[in-house]
């Protein structure tokens, strides 16, 4: 046998291993359990890596043996790279997450979907998700910022968690759909509202019409697992709606951040108020909403600074 043939059949042997391995990389990293962002990358570098030696053989066999054109190598070689070459796109598109979500906050937050954490936190709620209920339904997370574009956001009230009750959370902080029982934090809102403006109590707690007149009703979690208040707490929610609140303060101007309770006025310093404005109290909860919460009037006092910058006022 000819040095030749023993050199082809040698790399020939070579590429099929590194072909099954590949294969082996590929059905392990498409997997749904594959935990993280990280360890896709990893992967990933594992075949860039396989497409190198496979480079490394085919330069071989070009500068040394000069019988490329006499065998099929080239063919498996080209078939092997481009296979690897399209799993690598595959994976990039796999990786960089696209939610469905307002178009104005898709382009402003599209380096948020691609790092590490969001990878991660949407992992979490794929596992979550197998094993509970999950609140708010997967159309309604995001559903603060469907109902209020960017370019329409002059107010932001911000939350906490989502309701964990059946049925309750619609994905603006506080508010529940039409049908549902008021929650004692929504009631003592309305309360206020009738003090503040002697605007009625309404029949539903749905505040989508707060929504689509420019106030962002954020969660800082924008999900929570059915009847466990904080499960989806510290999972990656914080960090994206933390950017949010930034971007808001950095790119826009006389915003009205409403802040009740401790953990809203914790997010104070992520606002600049030179040019912002801050409205705090104690948060409507039944459990603190007679230590600063009743008497605050936060309603007249937004439609206040909205007038006296030009802004049109809310219709609470």
């Amino acid at each position: 046998m000819l040095l030749q043939d023993v050199n082809a059949i040698a790399t020939r042997n070579a590429i099929e291993r590194i072909n099954a391995i590949f294969f082996i990389c590929l059905n392990f990293v498409t997997k749904p359990e594959c935990p993280t962002y990280l360890l896709r990358t990893l992967v990933c570098f594992i075949i860039l890596l396989i497409k190198f030696y496979l480079g490394i053989i085919f330069l071989y066999l070009i500068t040394v043996n000069k019988f490329i054109s006499k065998s099929n190598i080239l063919s498996d070689v080209i078939k092997i790279n481009t296979i690897i070459l399209q799993t690598i796109i595959n994976m990039t598109v796999m990786t960089v997450i696209n939610p469905k979500i307002e178009e104005s906050w898709k382009e402003l937050l599209k380096d948020e979907f691609s790092k590490e954490y969001f990878a991660e936190l949407k992992d979490f709620l794929v596992r979550e998700k197998q094993q509970y209920a999950i609140y708010p339904p997967g159309n309604r997370i995001f559903a603060a910022f469907d109902y209020t574009p960017f370019s329409e956001v002059r107010v932001v009230i911000l939350g906490q968690d989502p309701y964990h009750g059946p049925g309750q959370a619609n994905g603006l902080c506080f508010s529940v759909a039409d049908g549902i029982r008021k929650p004692p934090s929504l009631v003592n809102i309305f309360k206020e509202l009738n003090a503040d403006l002697d605007v009625p109590i309404p029949e539903s707690g749905n505040l989508e019409h707060w929504a689509q007149q420019g106030v962002l009703l954020l969660n800082a979690t924008l999900t929570v697992r059915a009847r466990t208040a904080g499960s989806h707490q510290k999972k990656g929610w914080e960090i994206f709606t933390d950017s949010v609140i930034k971007t808001i303060s950095d790119q826009k101007s006389n915003i009205v951040f409403i802040l009740w309770g401790a953990y809203a006025q914790a997010k104070e310093s992520l606002i600049d108020l030179t040019k912002h404005h801050v409205i705090k109290s104690a948060h409507p909860s039944p459990f603190s909403s007679h230590r600063g919460f009743f008497g605050s009037k936060p309603f007249s006092k937004t439609n206040a600074i909205l007038r006296e910058n030009g802004l049109r006022p809310i219709n609470w």
